[in-house]
């Protein structure tokens, strides 16, 4: 993951990267961009899957993902610490069906309970043999199942 990153501007990843992804030197930016999204599609699923690791590595995909992902990183997500959270009690009567991956290495299972705690009117899904891909077999059914659900309450029909 690292190695598009000279030793010297490891303290602060997210910004050598960044600079990298943003600047005007093509290899440079490519290299980064690759570096990310493969370590993403590795850290993304339970069990290897090859086909996300390609499909993260082409060229279009890795840059506009990492691009896109750096930019968030940067700007704190556009939020303040905490932010979501201590507004849940504005949403907390809207139902919601919240699905989590029980070996998420990107979002720990901690933030998924927290919000599950505070969400008065949502359930909490955890996945057990999943990571943090929506591609995972698991968290697509459970994706199918929460939809049905939400259109059931909700009221809506096929």
């Amino acid at each position: 993951f690292v190695r598009p990153i000279p030793k010297a501007e490891r303290a602060n990843l997210i910004e050598a990267f960044n600079k990298r992804l943003t600047g005007k030197d093509e290899l440079s930016r490519m290299a980064a961009a690759k570096a990310w999204s493969y370590w993403e599609a590795q850290c993304a699923t339970l069990r290897p899957n090859h086909l996300l690791v390609d499909h993260y590595g082409e060229p279009r995909t890795a840059l506009s993902m990492a691009r896109i992902a750096a930019h968030y990183f940067v700007n704190h997500s556009f939020l303040e610490p905490n932010q979501i959270l201590g507004a849940m009690d504005k949403i907390s009567h809207i139902p919601g069906i919240i699905i989590h991956g029980r070996y998420d290495m990107v979002c720990p299972l901690e933030n998924a309970t927290e919000l599950s705690r505070l969400w008065e009117n949502a359930g909490l899904n955890i996945i057990r043999e999943a990571g943090h891909s929506s591609r995972e077999p698991g968290i697509e059914d459970a994706l199918v199942r929460a939809t049905e659900e939400m259109a059931a309450i909700l009221g809506f029909s096929h």
